[in-house]
Order: structure tokens, then C-alpha cells, then sequence
């Protein structure tokens, strides 16, 4: 698990620099997941919230899956973690369910993310659209959207890896 992070260069591109932001923030994550075991991984914040450090990992695999396969180049495989039934499936966690199994989803996801923007320019519009709104979204869009995410996520895992073992930093 890679828990090195390094911030993009301060004269970088554009792109480069949106890249490296959202880089950061991924390996940000798997930092404050780093050291622990699946048991400290599945601990809730605060019951009753089911929020925990490996539940916020298998919903960026959830959300990786939403931008750059359904939004981003129109490919729907479904769900990783959520159902009709469960449509927050990722948060629900279970004795069964294991760091090792949600991070290579989650790094399997990030791969095929990194391999669909490489297609698109900054400018271009998303082949696919939120299911929501019907919007396509440009993948400078995304990009921000996606650093935007795991900021605030980031912000979340720093405050639940605190009350599992003390450990703090940016």
C-alpha cells in the first residue's frame, strides 16, 4: 500500500496539477488507513453512524466507479457494494468484509480511472451523464469534483483514525 504522498509542483500544468491534487488525496486516505487492522477498519466513528475508515474506502471505490466509468465514458457495470435494497451498501460493513478485499477494489478502480481520463482532454464532455440531472460534466468538472470529494473525506478519515488509535496529522 503506497502511504508516500507528494504535492504536484507549484509551476505544474493544469492537468498536471489537477492530476496530482486528486493523487494526493487518494494516497491521503490510504495513509490514515495505514497500520491498521480490519477489526480498528470496520470501527464505527460514533454509534450509531456506521461510518468507519474501511466503509469510506469501499464508497471512493463506489464513487472512483461513478465519475470515470458511468459519467465519464458511459460504461455502467454496476455497483460495487450498494443495491436497490442497500443503496448504501458500502457504509454497512460486516465481520467478512476485509481491507485487503476493498483496497485492490478501491486501487482497481483508481486504474481504470487514470486509463479513462487519459482519453479526454480537460475540455471534453463526459460520453455518459448524472443519473440525476441528466449533465454531462467536462473532466476538468470531474477532476475538481473528485479532489473536492476526498478533501472533504480526507477530513472524515482524520477525525475516525483519531478515535481509533490517537494517531493525527495532516
Amino acid at each position: 500500500m503506497k502511504t508516500e504522498r507528494s504535492e504536484p509542483a507549484p509551476d505544474a500544468g493544469e492537468r498536471a496539477m489537477l492530476e496530482g491534487w486528486l493523487d494526493y488525496h487518494r494516497d491521503t486516505l490510504a495513509w490514515k488507513c495505514a497500520g491498521l487492522d480490519d477489526a480498528q477498519l470496520r470501527t464505527a466513528s460514533v454509534p450509531p453512524s456506521e461510518f468507519s475508515l474501511l466503509g469510506l474506502v469501499r464508497h471512493m471505490a463506489e464513487v472512483e466507479r461513478g465519475w470515470f466509468r458511468q459519467v465519464l465514458v458511459n460504461d455502467d457495470p454496476g455497483s460495487i457494494y450498494c443495491t436497490a435494497e442497500d443503496p448504501d451498501g458500502e457504509f454497512h460493513v460486516t465481520d467478512k468484509d476485509t481491507w485487503d478485499e476493498a483496497y485492490a477494489t478501491w486501487q482497481q478502480e483508481i486504474a481504470v480511472a487514470r486509463r479513462n481520463a487519459a482519453r479526454f482532454g480537460l475540455d471534453d464532455l463526459s460520453e455518459g451523464a448524472s443519473r440525476s440531472s441528466g449533465t454531462s460534466f467536462n473532466l476538468r468538472w470531474i477532476y475538481t469534483h473528485m479532489i473536492e470529494e476526498y478533501a472533504r473525506h480526507n477530513g472524515h478519515a482524520d477525525l475516525v483514525r483519531e478515535r481509533i488509535d490517537g494517531a493525527t496529522g495532516d
